[in-house]
């Protein structure tokens, strides 16, 4: 289980705080939403849950263990809203195996059936895909880690209909056996699925009763 106690964020370049005293907890092998328009602070949140940002106060647990940016940087995998800006590797192949450098086949066939990708060719460049096929190859690489839990930035944003339902598709499989964290700033398709759903404004959250 995930558990956020009082945490807050308040860089010294901003006049007020990104993330303002943020409470929540998120069971095991649920799907959590978090809704709140651009600028909300809920991209923030996932970047500090990945251990890429360092919060000011207020604690953070995983399974009743407190974690510090370095522990959640082993425990969440956090897929970008805009993946592409990220890949590191020349190849499908090249990105799926980044620290993993024995990876072998079967892992890598399986981490892309799972996202609905086998039928790519690995020799491919991560560039050449579409935003979808992009998106689901970042959440590939995120599932060959094999973190606790999947943290999703916007990930139905931007792309059409086609698109969308493979990745609502996806989630819906995903979530039998994952702890899931999804933002968005549209909760219409992904509202169904939420197991837990919170509003978030001004760096402020809220629960939606459903």
């Amino acid at each position: 289980m995930l558990s956020i106690r009082n945490l807050c964020y308040h860089p010294s370049a901003t006049p007020e705080a990104i993330l303002n005293n943020i409470s929540f907890e998120l069971q095991d092998r649920q799907l959590g939403l978090m809704v709140g328009p651009s600028g909300s602070g809920k991209s923030t949140l996932l970047e500090i849950l990945a251990g890429f940002v360092e919060w000011n106060s207020g604690s953070i647990y995983w399974k009743s263990q407190e974690l510090m940016p370095d522990h959640l940087q082993q425990i969440c995998g956090l897929v970008f809203q805009f993946p592409e800006r990220h890949f590191c590797g020349s190849t499908i192949l090249e990105e799926l195996r980044l620290g993993h450098i024995d990876l072998d086949g079967d892992r890598i066939q399986g981490a892309l059936s799972s996202v609905g990708l086998s039928h790519l060719n690995p020799s491919n460049s991560p560039q050449s895909l579409s935003g979808g096929q992009q998106r689901r190859l970042a959440l590939a690489v995120q599932l060959i880690r094999q973190p606790s839990m999947l943290l999703l930035d916007e990930p139905t944003a931007g792309l059409d209909w086609s698109m969308r339902k493979q990745i609502l598709g996806i989630l819906q499989e995903l979530k039998k056996n994952w702890t899931i964290l999804v933002v968005t700033h549209d909760p219409e398709e992904l509202d169904e699925m939420a197991d837990q759903t919170w509003s978030i404004d001004h760096g402020k959250i809220g629960t939606i009763h459903k």
